[in-house]
């Protein structure tokens, strides 16, 4: 049985990826900010978490994790004009939750695999703004986004040979609750005139991308970058 970590996993996109995991036959253990039956607790905040989070969900595996899904983010407005503390503020708590935290699970898992002496993966859901930015408010999560594409393609090349593959996930909007208060803000509809398949995704469609890193892509795949987000950036 394959043990997944996911982070995330609450709502929206890591919802749909616990259950259609499950559903795959895996082990999942899943984080939320707060902790409920079935889910651990983890700050991401809180520079502390993300290791706490790794130890706990090693013990509750017996001791080998094979996949981790780094889903867990923040999608917050951080104004140009706002006061330069609550703009660094912003800015930092939005960097710490969405690639720091990444960052230190992957590490974590790297060097568990090493230890091991098995392969593993690592599937970094990134976000179309890591490709083309964002909007004024949000150059903070465009930067940690792109931030997460970088770890990606550097943990891909570095560790390849040992068995330990990369791969992300670029969703452009999705329907989540947090892309949803962005929709909003920017107009609703008439957003959605920049996207040639007239929709966002489901997390749905982005649950069945990520149970395709995890479980079935092949590893000469390892290093891609996946986009989702129909049509609205094409590279």
């Amino acid at each position: 049985m394959t043990t997944i970590l996911l982070t995330g996993a609450s709502r929206g996109i890591g919802a749909a990826a616990l259950a259609a995991l499950e559903a795959r036959g895996c082990r999942v253990i899943g984080q939320a900010t707060r902790a409920s039956e079935s889910l651990l607790a983890a700050d991401f905040a809180e520079p502390q978490a993300p290791q706490v989070l790794w130890e706990t969900a090693l013990a509750q595996a017996g001791g080998a994790i094979d996949v981790l899904v780094n889903n867990a983010g923040l999608f917050a407005e951080n104004p140009l004009d706002g006061s330069d503390i609550a703009w660094l503020d912003g800015w930092e708590d939005t960097v710490r939750i969405n690639l720091t935290a990444a960052a230190q699970l992957s590490r974590f898992a790297v060097r568990h695999w090493q230890d091991r002496g098995t392969g593993g993966r690592i599937v970094h859901v990134a976000s179309r703004a890591g490709h083309r930015g964002d909007s004024p408010a949000h150059w903070h999560y465009a930067a940690a986004k792109g931030g997460m594409l970088a770890l990606h393609k550097t943990i891909a090349r570095q560790y390849a040979a040992q068995g330990i593959l990369s791969y992300a996930i670029a969703p452009g909007f999705t329907d989540t609750g947090m892309a949803g208060d962005y929709l909003a803000s920017r107009g609703g509809p008439a957003l959605l005139a920049d996207i040639p398949l007239g929709r966002v995704a489901t997390p749905e469609e982005i649950a069945t991308i990520i149970v395709f890193c995890a479980l079935d892509a092949p590893p000469s795949m390892t290093g891609a970058t996946l986009d989702a987000n129909g049509a609205s950036y094409v590279r």
